[in-house]
């Protein structure tokens, strides 16, 4: 199964960190991964313009036909984001305003997929529940299968507290505990129910 993992920071330090650590475990474990960041991208935010109910197609051209491509052949999905003032970040949020595009093309594209969410503070209480909650309704409305890491630790999914440094989140063993438990859970839904 191919999982596509988003970094959502313009920059590589924490987000991508995380990211590249749950996609190297899944590496590990037999599934073929792709990370896709935002850093150095050009994604515009999406004019709402219906161009894409028309044509099938996204009027803006740049680097969201990337993620197009990485979306269309993905069978799971890890968005991660850093916390900008309290949520998620405005280049991943333009990944998930042009997914409009992918429904368009296709309203069941996704249906049936799963999903899990990173979120990434330099404050322990940044918004980070926020954000993943914010990532979670994308998949919601995507026909994705939302998965959190469970009760007792993980309750919506991964949360890191990053003190603005890439050692802080190295540091941070109670975020990589809500990683890993997150990560269980996606691979067991992965498993059942992904790629009919």
């Amino acid at each position: 199964m191919f999982i596509v993992g988003i970094s959502g920071s313009p920059r590589k330090k924490a987000t991508e960190h995380v990211l590249s650590k749950a996609l190297a475990d899944l590496n590990e474990k037999g599934f073929e991964t792709e990370l896709f960041s935002v850093r150095g991208k050009k994604i515009a935010p999406c004019l709402h313009c219906d161009y894409c109910l028309k044509k099938k197609v996204c009027i803006n051209k740049d680097d969201m036909f990337e993620v197009y491509d990485l979306f269309r052949k993905a069978d799971g999905f890890i968005m991660a984001s850093p916390m900008y003032n309290g949520s998620i970040s405005a280049q991943i949020k333009a990944i998930m305003d042009r997914c409009r595009a992918l429904g368009a093309e296709d309203v069941n594209m996704h249906k049936g997929k799963i999903g899990m969410s990173i979120a990434v503070g330099g404050d322990r209480a940044g918004g980070q529940e926020l954000a993943i909650q914010q990532i979670n309704t994308f998949y919601i409305l995507s026909g994705i299968i939302p998965v959190s890491g469970g009760p007792f630790g993980a309750n919506l999914g991964a949360s890191f507290w990053s003190q603005d440094t890439l050692e802080g989140v190295k540091e941070d063993e109670y975020g990589f505990k809500t990683l890993n438990k997150t990560l269980k859970r996606f691979i067991e839904f992965l498993n059942k129910y992904g790629e009919d």
